[in-house]
This record gives structure tokens, C-alpha cells and sequence, in this order.
């Protein structure tokens, strides 16, 4: 069941990206499945471990399914036997139907290789009986056409999980996919501390707009109740001196391969002064070119 030419036409126009499917196959142990988690945390539709002949009808269903024809992977190798075989027929068709097709091989070296399979005690796929060297030959021997016909490759031998999943996130990655989302949190230490929390802020230092009679019973999200906290002495200088601190956390989580931080601001209830605070300091983050998200825990808990 393929798609029309209409049809196709019509999916990339809402993607605003023309059809593409990356397909990744190499060598075993070289990082295969590591390189598609990396293309799936940055919203690609990956399938694993299929026949060749199945992924233009995937392709198909996936596109028709979301109603678009962008960012599609597959994991395809030797394990798929005779099957396996046909693959550089199978990507020729794709190019031929004009949908952007890209190969990604992965390799290592055999001492790298045999080290990877040592620590997890699994044999090679291809040894049979005459151990792991000679699996690792079979598969560098079958799969060396397609390394050839490859657009990209990569030696995964000098690289760990992190590397090579920034190394895909360079090669695939479309804006945000190279930026750290950072979720802002506010809470009340009342409540206790949100676990998911990579770094606690603590704003009870700052005085409480509770005891003033007109703000008690209003919001850190209120104008008012904003405005009282943020002129007080120290919450500009706290909050431009915290977001400072951020940015070379961010910069290290991004380059190992975090795609999330977690900030939570904390004051007594989770009402005032650490709502507030989380909100603009979620303002400054974007204002860096962040993607923030903010939520306030125990708003409205009272």
C-alpha cells in the first residue's frame, strides 16, 4: 500500500519537510540501537530489527498514521537473514520514488568489537561455533557492499553511548533538537522537595507577601504580588546571579546528551515569593534561547 504521489505530496507539505527515512544497519555491537534511541528522543518514528522489503510499507502506514512523511527510521541487519540481502535494492526503489533516503553505517574496530560483546556476555550473532572473531569476520565481510553505498559513516570505536548519540544528534538534529529544555518548578518546602529536581533554589530569604494583608490571599502569578516580590532587596540580584550559574550546567547537560533539566525554586507554600521567582526566571531562560517549561507544584494546595 503505497502512497500516491498526491498523497505524498500532500504529507510533506504539512511536515513543511520533503519524505525522508534514514536507515541504519552495520556492524553488531557498533552502536546500531544507540543511534536509533537517538533519533527517536528527538521525535523520529523508529522501527527495529525489520526486513528491508517491509520499510517502504511502514513508511507508508507511519505517514498516512500521523499525517506526515518526515523523519522515519529503521534498524535493519544480518539477523533479518536472506531478506537482508535485498537492502540495496530495497534503498535504490526509495530514491528512485523521491523520498529522500540516507544510509547510516556504523563500525569499530575488532578489538573494540570484541571487548563490547565481552562485557555483556552475548555472542555474536554470526559466530556459530567458531567463536566471536569470526562472527565479527562474516558480518565486516557481508556488510562491506553497503558501507560502500553508505551517506554516512561512523566509527564508533573511540565514542560512548553520549557520543555517539550527540554524533547523530549533529548529523539529524533539526533546531531545539540540540537545545536542553529546562522545566522550572515552584514548590513549597512545606510539601517537601520535588524528587525529580536537578537543582533546589531556596527563596525564603525573601519576606513573605503572606503577612501583608491585601497579597495573602493573592498569587505569584498576580501583577501585585510579582511586583512586591521582585523589588525586594537582593530577588534581582538572587535571580541574575542563579540564571548565570545555569548556563554552564545547561551547556555540560547538553553536551552529555541530557535533553532535560529540572529547576525547582522553592518558599514556604508554594504560593507566593517561589512563583514569582520561577517565572521569571523561566522569562531569562528563554530570553538565552532555551526552551522552559514552568510549573507551579503546590499552587492553589492551600
Amino acid at each position: 500500500m503505497d502512497l500516491s504521489d498526491a498523497e505524498a505530496q500532500q504529507a510533506s507539505d504539512q511536515s513543511g519537510v520533503s519524505p525522508e527515512i534514514v536507515i541504519i544497519t552495520g556492524l553488531a555491537g557498533a552502536g546500531r540501537e544507540t543511534a536509533a534511541h537517538a533519533l527517536e528522543d528527538m521525535g523520529w518514528y523508529v522501527v527495529y530489527n525489520i526486513a528491508p522489503q517491509l520499510i517502504r510499507t511502514l513508511f507508508d502506514l507511519q505517514s498516512q498514521a500521523v499525517g506526515r512523511a518526515n523523519r522515519f527510521a529503521v534498524v535493519t541487519d544480518p539477523r533479518s537473514g536472506p531478506f537482508f540481502n535485498d537492502l540495496p535494492e530495497v534503498i535504490q526503489d526509495l530514491r528512485e520514488q523521491e523520498v529522500r533516503t540516507r544510509l547510516v553505517f556504523l563500525s569499530a574496530d575488532q578489538n573494540t568489537l570484541v571487548r563490547r560483546f565481552d562485557s555483556v556476555r552475548r555472542p555474536h550473532p554470526l559466530q556459530g561455533e567458531e567463536g566471536v572473531l569470526e562472527g565479527i569476520r562474516r558480518e565486516r565481510e557481508q556488510l562491506a557492499p553497503l558501507r560502500r553505498m553508505a551517506d554516512i559513516v561512523i566509527d564508533t570505536s573511540p565514542l560512548n553511548v553520549h557520543q555517539l548519540s550527540m554524533r547523530m544528534r549533529k548529523e539529524f538534529g533539526e533546531g531545539d533538537d540540540h537545545t536542553v529544555t529546562v522545566n522550572v518548578l515552584s514548590f513549597g518546602f512545606k510539601y517537601g522537595i520535588p524528587i525529580e529536581s536537578d537543582y533546589v533554589a531556596d527563596v525564603r530569604f525573601l519576606p513573605n507577601p503572606y503577612w501583608v494583608p491585601e497579597l495573602r490571599d493573592k498569587r505569584g502569578i498576580d501583577k501585585e504580588v510579582a511586583d512586591y516580590v521582585l523589588e525586594q532587596a537582593n530577588a534581582q540580584e538572587f535571580i541574575a546571579r542563579y540564571v548565570d550559574m545555569l548556563i554552564p550546567v545547561l551547556r555540560g547537560y547538553r553536551e552529555e546528551n541530557k535533553q532535560f533539566a529540572a529547576v525547582a525554586i522553592g518558599c514556604t507554600g508554594g504560593k507566593h515569593r517561589s512563583v514569582a521567582v520561577a517565572e521569571t526566571v523561566g522569562d531569562e531562560l528563554r530570553k538565552l534561547g532555551y526552551p522552559v517549561r514552568v510549573r507551579h507544584r503546590d499552587l492553589g494546595r492551600e
